[in-house]
């Protein structure tokens, strides 16, 4: 009887494994009969799917190396049928673990290497020809049957690794490590590598180590004039300088606000819970230029503290604010509600029992506070502090706009691109000391946590009551935070007035016609007209937004869980990469993607799905980063316990690990989705008439001095955002870890 109890799952566990190989081969084959290989720009799925069997380029795949001169395609067909002998007639284990994986290496390799030769004629291609006869030598990007193919190989290479014994022989494991890494690959170092491999580029286009040192070597990016009286230092010094102050300053803001959200009441109540998460989160649900616009209707040379000063002291009006002081606060603004939200998960996790230890050994509140709710903080602060640090290096906006004669590095980079004078090898060479700060900061920081453990979720039940904040605490809180928190409404209550009034600084007559020029509404003949010349880009942005944002959040997070709990070779280069689009400017970001997927195998430019994968894979990090804080504060005795009663990893991962991830998930989709909807720099080069954004539409507005439509758009945006946050709130609720709620 024991013997069979103890054989009877080990058999369930088989018998699902192999159903699962055999769902991704059946989907390998339908997208390599039932599907388009490629996916030409002017036609849709629907229309593509008739013509499978067909002829042109919306043929599947197998039409395609049948009849139409494309048979390095066959090499599909083999790797999925060498696969499937492998799952069928080879036992579970090592020798079935070499059929996958030699499949699965055969499929990648043959089809990629063939998908980047044609259409690039040169040796390689010339082996090609060789071996399979005359080639056609253009092709569109991969389609839906291609993809559909791709994913199965990769999937079919995790299981194969996992059945070698690698991932402690775990499936799911080794086929989420596989498919992140290869995300990772493609759509972040791929092109940025393209991009950076431009600082090595001469002028007439050969490689030279001393063409990068020349760059690099330059005045203007480590000059050191202002330290002995000159005008200013090295873009990179001024870079370092100004991301050092941001990061500080948002972490402390950040993280007085989300303790006065949270502990701010009597006994842990959450008096301001609500207050502070709208005020807090305002800014980071706005376009960046309103920011910048407000303060400079504040303290711009025509502004009103500027006229204030004149009037009451005879203070000449001055461009004082321009410059570092200026881009600072702007950035303050734009970033402390990433960090407010990251630590506002962290102090949702700390377990009062905790508390409650030190304080029944009579410590008092405020020991208890820096002895031991202070340190349990030290994943999330350091979590923040890196976003803020590398959010700061790649901002783009508040410069242009607030920045004056303080250049920064992604200013620079942008007027390399766009200037008078393209020099994409000075572009890429200041991309990458962006890089290489990121690099440092990211090592610091995990010298800095060290192996320290700071578990405070257990398996056991908590029911106690957090405690509340202790007077000093609580009174340095109320001091910084309610102050900022009251100077943002001021900001937003000048920038929005300017969609309210006629012409602002001459006309402050009152009117909706801005609202009414972008989102006009009227019966037609044939029902309602959007008549409005803002509605197009609205709904794009929206659409694109909410498919890009649920993406961010379930790869982030995923991402992070492999990070916190398993390890595998190459994990520190994982992390780092899922953290690199954050330290490459917006701008480069989006010329890096027309790079690398302007031409086949990949060919995106044009489309709306390179803007969703911009979106995704720029707003990336934010949710492996605040994963990663909640991650380490849940004992691994939750996952083992759930291991013990034979659940699944995918099952443990879905029924005990998510509930108790709520905040983290609550943050990587609204700020994916938040960011995607206001984001500029990333997208300025990729967006195309049939796929205008809302930012774009702003953007050139502005351009053409029409202040009042674009700040119309913007309060439109604002509410939005904030019904889509509000939304995601509630249906993601929160996490609840078996406290006593507040006797009334």
């Amino acid at each position: 009887m024991t013997t069979l109890a103890v054989r009877a799952p080990a058999v369930r566990g088989a018998r699902r494994s192999r159903q699962t190989l055999l769902g991704w081969l059946a989907a390998g084959a339908a997208g390599f009969v039932l599907l388009p290989w490629y996916f030409p720009q002017n036609v849709t799925l629907l229309q593509a799917l008739p013509g499978i069997f067909g002829g042109g380029e919306t043929a599947s795949g197998l039409v395609q190396a049948l009849a139409h001169g494309r048979p390095w395609l066959w090499v599909a067909a083999l790797a999925l049928l060498v696969a499937g002998f492998g799952a069928v007639a080879v036992p579970p284990g090592r020798g079935q673990g070499g059929w996958l994986v030699g499949a699965a290496v055969l499929g990648l390799a043959g089809l990629l290497g063939a998908g980047f030769t044609i259409g690039a004629p040169g040796w390689s291609f010339d082996v090609l020809q060789a071996t399979f006869g005359e080639l056609k030598t253009g092709q569109p990007g991969i389609g839906p049957g291609g993809a559909l193919v791709l994913l199965s190989l990769l999937m079919l290479l995790g299981a194969g690794l996992a059945r070698l014994g690698y991932f402690r022989r775990d499936v799911f494991v080794a086929a989420a490590v596989v498919l992140c890494s290869a995300l990772l690959l493609l759509f972040v170092a791929l092109p940025v590598s393209k991009s950076l491999v431009g600082a090595f580029l001469t002028e007439d286009g050969q490689y030279s180590a001393s063409a990068l040192a020349e760059r690099l070597g330059h005045e203007r990016v480590w000059g050191l004039a202002c330290l002995a009286g000159g005008v200013r230092c090295g873009v990179a010094w001024n870079t370092l300088f100004l991301a050092l102050l941001t990061a500080a300053g948002t972490t402390v803001m950040g993280t007085f606000i989300a303790l006065l959200a949270e502990r701010g009441g009597e006994r842990g109540g959450r008096r301001y819970a609500k207050a502070l998460n709208v005020l807090a989160l305002l800014p980071i649900i706005t376009p960046p230029f309103v920011v910048g616009l407000g303060l400079i209707l504040l303290f711009g040379r025509a502004g009103l503290v500027n006229q204030a000063l004149e009037w009451a002291f005879g203070v000449t009006p001055s461009r004082w604010f321009y410059g570092l002081f200026g881009v600072w606060l702007a950035q303050m603004f734009a970033f402390t509600p990433i960090a407010f939200m990251i630590m506002r998960g962290v102090v949702q996790g700390i377990a009062p029992s905790l508390e409650e230890a030190a304080q029944t050994l009579r410590a008092s509140r405020t020991r208890t506070f820096m002895t031991v709710t202070l340190p349990l903080m030290k994943p999330g602060l350091a979590n923040a502090f890196l976003v803020g640090f590398i959010e700061s290096m790649a901002d783009f906006g508040n410069p242009i706009v607030v920045g004056g004669q303080y250049a920064v590095l992604s200013t620079d980079i942008f007027f390399a691109i766009v200037g008078a004078q393209f020099d994409q090898g000075r572009a890429a060479s200041l991309a990458l000391v962006l890089t290489l700060f990121a690099l440092v900061v990211f090592f610091v920081q995990q010298r800095l946590l060290g192996r320290a453990n700071y578990t405070t979720v257990s398996g056991k039940g908590d029911a106690g009551l957090p405690m509340a904040l202790p007077p000093p605490v609580r009174r340095a809180c109320l001091a910084v935070a309610l102050p900022w928190l009251g100077f943002t409404l001021v900001v937003y209550a000048f920038a929005f007035t300017g969609g309210l009034v006629q012409t602002w600084g001459r006309d402050y007559t009152p009117t909706l016609a801005h609202f009414r020029t972008a989102f006009d509404l009227q019966w037609g003949e044939h029902g309602l007209v959007w008549a409005g010349t803002a509605w197009n880009s609205l709904f794009t942005t929206v659409k694109l937004a909410a498919i890009a944002a649920p993406l961010c959040a379930g790869i982030g997070l995923l991402m992070s869980w492999l990070l916190a709990r398993t390890s595998f070779v190459g994990q520190r280069l994982f992390e780092f990469s899922a953290l690199l689009a954050f330290a490459i400017p917006g701008t480069v970001l989006g010329v890096s993607y027309i790079l690398a997927f302007n031409v086949p195998p990949f060919e995106l430019t044009g489309t709306g799905l390179i803007i969703v994968l911009c979106f995704v894979f720029r707003n990336l990090p934010v949710g492996v980063r605040a994963g990663t804080a909640s991650f380490k504060q849940l004992d691994r005795s939750l996952d083992e316990a759930s291991t013990m009663l034979r659940a699944g990893t995918a099952t443990t991962l879905r029924r005990v690990v998510l509930p108790l991830l709520k905040p983290a998930l609550v943050a990587a989709l609204v700020y994916s989705f938040v960011r995607s909807m206001t984001t500029v720099s990333a997208v300025i080069f990729l967006v195309t008439a049939e796929n205008e954004l809302a930012t774009t539409y702003i953007i050139g507005r502005v351009g053409n001095g029409d202040y009042g439509v674009a700040l119309a758009y913007c309060t439109v945006l604002i509410v939005l955002m904030s019904l889509a946050t509000a939304a995601i709130q509630g249906l993601v609720g929160e996490r609840r870890l078996g406290r006593r709620t507040t006797p009334a």
